[in-house]
């Protein structure tokens, strides 16, 4: 079965799901209770991580499996809201250097553009010199954010980035509103705002982050070009939004030696 790439967070855990089921059956013909109990346990657990991921898109299971949104990245806008004439802010590393070093309190928002670019050890070396600043970091982690379950939290402490910087979506979404920059890292339909508004939009009513709510938005993408869902993101086209452009490692860097 064809699966969308930005789906396959739900596809695996419901793999996970299954593999808790075979191993609980495997325990009824071995007469086994330890492979019973273990198999339930991994059966459930992955059900309740796959339908939570299923809210997290505002999608069903069903809807998940026989097919996807408008493809991974290959249509072009769609939805009610037109950005036609409305134009981006695109800054530097400098002009973004500066706004970081000024900032009282940052949130990075990482998403399968950091995990393209291999970006979380620059991002954990420009969190470390801003925390020098006595900057407030933080990392806000949506729960479809990359290609698996789980994804970003993994990368992150790949790149020795403390727990307690971590913070789950729920946890988090109300302190953008106190925050001064916010930092966007290849994430796209996550952070749009048209799925509070946009009924059209294939993405109305997931849950998104609220980057849109601080003080300033930095979105790190190559190009302007829609995300899995195939929709502009209104969060581009935003006053308070500025666009860095070019790879998200490369570009991190930049910033981090300025």
């Amino acid at each position: 079965i064809p699966i969308g790439g930005a789906d396959m967070p739900v596809v695996v855990a419901l793999l996970n799901s299954y593999s808790g089921l075979a191993a609980a059956a495997t325990g009824f013909v071995l007469n086994n209770t330890a492979l019973i109990v273990s198999g339930a346990l991994v059966g459930a657990s992955g059900l309740i991580l796959t339908n939570i991921m299923c809210e997290a898109m505002n999608r069903s299971l069903f809807n998940v499996l026989i097919g996807g949104f408008g493809g991974d990245s290959g249509g072009g806008p769609s939805g009610a809201t037109s950005t036609e004439g409305l134009t981006v802010n695109s800054t530097t590393s400098d002009d973004v250097a500066i706004l970081l070093s000024y900032a009282n309190k940052v949130i990075f928002v990482p998403g399968y553009g950091m995990a393209v670019a291999q970006a979380q050890h620059a991002v954990r070396e420009l969190a470390e010199e801003l925390a020098k600043k006595d900057v407030e970091v933080k990392f806000a982690v949506h729960p479809v954010a990359g290609r698996m379950p789980g994804h970003m939290n993994v990368l992150l402490a790949e790149a020795n980035v403390p727990y307690d910087q971590l913070f789950e979506m729920d946890e988090i979404n109300g302190e953008f509103e106190t925050t001064d920059v916010a930092v966007v890292i290849g994430a796209n339909d996550v952070v749009n705002p048209a799925a509070r508004h946009d009924k059209s939009s294939p993405i109305y009513g997931m849950p998104i982050l609220n980057v849109d709510h601080a003080a300033t938005s930095i979105v790190l993408k190559r190009s302007m070009r829609p995300g899995y869902a195939g929709i502009d993101n209104e969060l581009f086209y935003n006053s308070n939004n500025q666009m860095l452009f070019g790879d998200a490692k490369d570009s991190i860097s930049a910033v981090t030696n300025e």
